[in-house]
């Protein structure tokens, strides 16, 4: 059983992703805003971090250089679900410290074996 934090402001989604890592037997931490998450995930470090690239107040991108520049979180493993999926968004996702990106929709078997992926991988 892992621990993850879910930051993701689309409410559709949120239900539906904590759902599937909660079947999972997975512990969910869930947060809505940048500030929220990044302080969720310093004040007790997941085992992963899922997150939207495009979350109010603080984007995910800033969020994953923020957790990579701190010694204390730099090993976490992130991968961020976006709405858009574009070449571009993927490689400026890879160079603020994502280690996967996912496009919405995704299929939620896809998603939960990438979570795995990460979490064995860590």
């Amino acid at each position: 059983m892992a621990t993850i934090v879910l930051g993701e402001n689309e409410p559709d989604i949120a239900f539906g992703v904590e759902l599937l890592f909660a079947r999972a037997g997975h512990r969910i931490r869930l947060t809505t805003t940048g500030p929220d998450t990044l302080a969720s995930i310093q004040a007790q470090p997941p085992d992963l971090i899922v997150m939207n690239p495009s979350l109010p107040h603080l984007d995910g991108l800033e969020i994953c250089q923020r957790v990579r520049d701190d010694p204390a979180l730099a090993h976490l493993p992130i991968l961020l679900l976006s709405a858009r999926y574009k070449p571009a968004e993927v490689a400026a996702a890879r160079a603020a410290g994502a280690n996967d990106y996912l496009g919405k929709p995704f299929n939620n078997r896809d998603l939960l074996a990438r979570a795995e992926s990460l979490l064995a991988a860590s």
